[in-house]
């Protein structure tokens, strides 16, 4: 089993969860979180007054995969989340030890 883990742009959620739904993913958590990379944040101006924005809004996608499915998952988060801009995002890939279902113990690929 392996666990996919996309950091994205909040607006390419839909784009990202319609393209995984279209190779078979089945289910997948999302978490708004916030962070920066290269872009180091940005300034902002609110009535009159200048700030800077260090942490930006992003969003968290994890999916756990069987192994066959992992690169396609991966094309699939690519070609949905990428802007070309500065801040599209990052894809990290784990390996899953052990998943089980809590209803009804099934574990392993039968779990997800």
């Amino acid at each position: 089993m392996k666990m996919l883990v996309a950091i994205i742009k909040p607006f390419k959620l839909d784009a990202v969860r319609e393209a995984l739904a279209d190779i078979g993913v089945q289910g997948m958590t999302v978490t708004e979180v916030r962070g920066f990379g290269r872009q180091k944040g940005h300034t902002e101006l609110y009535r009159g007054a200048e700030y800077t924005v260090d942490l930006l809004p992003k969003m968290k996608l994890e999916v756990a995969l069987a192994p066959d499915m992992i690169d396609k998952a991966v094309d699939a988060v690519l070609k949905a989340a990428k802007t070309g801009q500065i801040g599209d995002g990052k894809i990290f890939i784990y390996d899953l030890d052990q998943t089980v279902r809590i209803r009804t113990g099934e574990a392993g690929v039968d779990a997800v």
